[in-house]
């Protein structure tokens, strides 16, 4: 067998000394989610991970990567001791990324990184033995955290990217060495820390930074940033290839038709036109996919099976899940539907979920109302800056918003939304998340589709909790997720 770590060799890669011989199969950073034959390595940040040391030890843990002896721990307990915990597991990482072949693609961008990371992951894994960066291990641990974890063996890794401020995606991408980076786009995520979206777009677009030699920039082709991307790709020395709707884009999309559990659009690659589904609403998701089939045509993926492994993919929870809730206690057919989009929110991301909720079909004939409707619960956007009150008042002028019956906003920056609806539109207003947990019964009734959406610390997610708790979850037709 295999191991993914000996002691030998993490020591050699972090210039660490190892208390005795052991053999790691994983690495772990939480003793909640440690499996028996994980390397625990005991970060500091909220709470010191030396302090959990033991426990992970006890839970099976075949050693710890660590900076000094925790108190508690035997003396001959197999350890890996190192100056600095966080710069070992990042010479972990690229020593990693050093001992494999694999063909590694990373993604960024303001919206969609995550979507469109587990999209490539379906399509990689159907062609070679692939690795990815779990939920959204995309920062300062979680991109040398998902090295780390990655096979010799492996053919093709995924390494999401992600920022919070200016000059924190390049180390990154250099430590994960992509052939080929994505950028799915640029919205005002974080515009607190860049001041503008041309801040962005050159923040985003140093992921070219890290690319081989000869990789290749998958770049969004429909934004005004688009020229920043490609004089970033271009000093790289990079491949480029642009995606989207516009006809000047080398891998298009066009009559982009959403429906009922799918989105489906015409295709184009070059000369070479191909028919585009996935198993989610939102032509948003549907151009990602279109990033993705780009990207892992560039890694040396078959563009037909890539096709039927984009052909059922559906957003995970938190993300655009969708599902449908029957009542307890309703009788046959008193259902609702739930879009969990609570993980995050930005205006780009605002926009592309509110498109979603505009093209569902609430229905009639069930319920206290009779009569579907299409709601909106949304929770406050973070990180934008001086402009955050206008930001979210424009929310109001959404493409679709129109369509969108009544939204309950929640958070003191929600405010400004509330203000600029139309009374008509307008339900609850809460200052914080709590307010509203008592009123669900009432927000939501049979025959609607409602949309959960908010950055993750206005705590939204506990609205989508206390709306499931209404029902029990229903079968969703055609490959919903």
């Amino acid at each position: 067998m295999t191991h993914l770590w000996t002691s030998a060799e993490a020591a050699l890669a972090t210039g660490g000394t190892a208390t005795r011989p052991w053999v790691a199969d994983g690495v772990s950073i939480d003793t909640r989610t440690l499996a028996p034959g994980d390397l625990f390595i005991a970060l500091s940040a909220a709470r010191d991970g030396h302090d959990f040391v033991a426990e992970a030890l006890a839970k099976g843990a075949a050693a710890a990567l660590v900076a000094r002896h925790p108190e508690g721990v035997h003396e001959d307990a197999p350890l890996l001791i190192v100056a600095d915990v966080l710069p070992a597991l990042e010479a972990l990482g690229r020593a990693a990324r050093a001992r494999t072949r694999a063909r590694v693609l990373a993604i960024t961008g303001s919206v969609g990184k995550t979507s469109t990371k587990d999209m490539a992951a379906r399509v990689l894994a159907a062609q070679g033995r692939t690795h990815a960066a779990e939920a959204s291990y995309n920062n300062h641990w979680g991109v040398p955290l998902t090295l780390a974890r990655m096979p010799a063996a492996t053919e093709f890794a995924v390494i999401e990217i992600g920022m919070n401020h200016p000059g924190e995606i390049a180390p990154l991408a250099r430590m994960a060495r992509p052939h080929v980076v994505i950028v799915t786009t640029v919205g005002a995520a974080h515009l607190e820390a860049f001041g503008s979206l041309e801040g962005i777009a050159v923040e985003k677009g140093s992921i070219c930074e890290g690319l081989e030699p000869a990789g290749t920039a998958v770049l969004h082709g429909d934004i005004p940033q688009t020229p920043i991307l490609i004089e970033a790709a271009t000093r790289a020395g990079a491949r480029i290839l642009t995606f989207g709707e516009g006809r000047a884009n080398h891998h298009r999309l066009s009559d982009i038709r959403v429906r009922d559990g799918a989105t489906v659009g015409q295709g184009r690659a070059w000369r070479t036109p191909f028919l585009l589904r996935i198993a989610a609403e939102g032509r948003h998701f549907a151009v990602n996919a279109l990033a993705v089939l780009a990207a892992t045509r560039a890694l040396g993926a078959d563009r037909t099976l890539s096709l039927l492994a984009l052909s059922d993919w559906a957003p995970p929870a938190g993300r655009g899940a969708r599902e449908v809730i029957l009542l307890s206690g309703g009788q046959e057919g008193e259902t609702f539907e739930l879009i969990d989009d609570a993980f995050n929110a930005n205006p780009s991301s605002m926009a592309a979920a509110v498109a979603v909720l505009a093209a569902t079909h609430p229905l009639d004939g069930v319920g206290r109302l009779g009569r579907g409707r299409r709601i909106a619960i949304l929770g406050d956007m973070l990180e934008l800056g001086p402009g955050e009150a206008a930001l979210h008042a424009g929310l109001a002028d959404l493409a679709g918003m129109e369509r969108v019956d009544l939204v309950h906003c929640c958070g003191p920056r929600m405010r400004a939304l509330f203000e600029a609806l139309p009374e008509a539109r307008r339900g609850r207003w809460a200052a914080q998340v709590e307010d509203l947990l008592p009123h669900a019964a009432r927000m939501v009734d049979a025959g609607d589709v409602v949309l959960v959406k908010g950055s993750k610390g206005s705590r939204v997610a506990r609205i989508v909790d206390a709306i499931r708790k209404l029902g029990q979850r229903a079968p969703v037709a055609d490959g919903e997720g």
